[in-house]
């Protein structure tokens, strides 16, 4: 399935995209994208509705593909050719850092560049939707543990990030810095998670094209580490890492302006298009 919220901002409506593109209301049987909803038993009593029973929703703004996310959970450097391109070495555990979930917007949401920034940066990334509560799961078992996938745009600020004192997170949760969807995918749609084509184009221009089977460490082994440090719960987001070609890695290094038109996608997961803007 691929489930999806649309309307407004805050009067979002849960809805499901059926097989001809149209986008159908799930209201009348959850009242949003999160929670139980998303957990095994949820989703399998979605899966038994017949699509063409629910009323057509007209083509409307498309949120954040799950809601009440309570942690939005980032890897860094677990691509090994991203962690080539910025001079880093490959992390002997994930590195794991926190974006705040006030960043989250949809997918085609207006961007805001940040006040004083001059290194708003642009990543594609594998987002993985926790569907039930994990907590010391192993990794034989830790994708029983997840709802589905989405698109995720981890945005940086990368001054703020690693030239100002601290740890990354204020470089990563900034507002609107996590556009997520268009869909939840849900796993059984995914064959292999380790083996999706990713992409990113910049003003139509491709600055990523990589795949997620080059990941240092798997959607499983990540969801299994993260549950031996604290409990994952249903609607959490792990956003698990980028192929190379991000902007501080080119030479020279190149970042976003108001104006630019970012464009995404990950096979199988749809795509995203945002226009960056000025945080006045």
């Amino acid at each position: 399935m691929k489930l999806m919220r649309v309307g407004e901002i805050g009067r979002e409506k849960p809805a499901m995209l059926d097989a001809d593109g149209k986008i159908r209301d799930l209201s009348g049987h959850v009242s949003d994208i999160a929670g139980e909803a998303i957990s095994p038993e949820g989703l399998a009593r979605l899966s038994a509705v017949d699509p063409k029973t629910l009323p057509e929703l007209q083509p409307a703004r498309i949120g954040a593909c799950v809601a009440g996310t309570g942690k939005f959970i980032c890897i860094g450097l677990n691509f090994s050719d991203h962690a080539a391109e910025t001079g880093a070495t490959v992390p002997p555990e994930p590195v794991i850092f926190m974006k705040a979930t006030s960043a989250i917007v949809g997918p085609n949401d207006n961007v805001l560049i940040p006040r004083g920034s001059e290194k708003t940066d642009w990543e594609v990334e594998l987002g993985v939707v926790i569907g039930k509560t994990a907590k010391y799961v192993s990794e034989a078992d830790a994708l029983d543990y997840v709802a589905g996938y989405c698109v995720s745009h981890d945005v940086s600020e990368r001054a703020f990030q690693t030239e100002r004192a601290g740890q990354w997170t204020k470089g990563k949760s900034c507002d609107t810095f996590g556009p997520i969807g268009p869909w939840l995918v849900t796993k059984d749609e995914i064959a292999d998670p380790q083996n999706l084509g990713m992409w990113l184009k910049v003003n139509g221009e491709t600055m990523q094209n990589g795949s997620s089977k080059t990941m240092v460490y798997g959607v499983a082994f990540v969801v299994s580490y993260l549950s031996q440090f604290m409990s994952l719960h249903p609607g959490d987001v792990i956003s698990t890492g980028t192929p190379p070609g991000v902007g501080m890695g080119m030479k020279p290094p190149r970042f976003l302006r108001a104006g630019d038109v970012v464009e995404l996608g990950i096979e199988g997961l749809g795509t995203q298009k945002q226009t960056f803007q000025a945080d006045l």
